[in-house]
């Protein structure tokens, strides 16, 4: 078996995911990247959003963990609370966005990985700049 892009073969990684969710101010930081997915913390600031996008070759799952906020996938919208989860597959416009007093924290699952491996972006600004450069690509099998 190869290592994956983290170096890792078969290594267990053990996360108390909404911890260290609600812990981490930063807009996204890629917490694991293997072969064939990726795990991301999210913090979109009142007011925030993620941003609308499509993935066209990457699966993305959301698990919300604190705050409310609006998920805008296909067309629809939904409102989004702790303990929701909501599934984007691939090729679908999507945008979620903060409509309540406090930050919305997340964790997503992206498959296979959408960024830099252990790439954190202390803003959305700061993500779509590093984006725009070319600076947060996924690693390449």
């Amino acid at each position: 078996m190869a290592a994956g892009p983290t170096g890792y073969v078969g290594a267990m990684e053990h996360f108390t995911i909404a911890t260290v969710a609600e812990k981490s101010p930063d807009f996204r930081r890629v917490l694991w990247t293997g072969e064939h997915t990726q795990l991301v913390i999210m913090t979109i600031p009142p007011g925030g959003e993620i941003g609308e996008e499509v993935h066209e070759d990457v699966d993305q799952i959301l698990t919300f963990v604190s705050g409310t906020g609006e998920a805008r996938v296909a067309g629809e919208k939904k409102e989004v609370v702790s303990g929701d989860l909501v599934v984007v597959p691939a090729g679908t416009k999507h945008n979620f966005v903060n409509t309540g007093p406090n930050p919305l924290v997340l964790y997503t699952v992206y498959g296979p990985p959408e960024h830099a491996d252990q790439a954190v972006h202390r803003t959305k600004e700061e993500a779509d700049a590093a984006e725009a450069a070319g600076q947060d690509e996924p690693p390449t099998a």
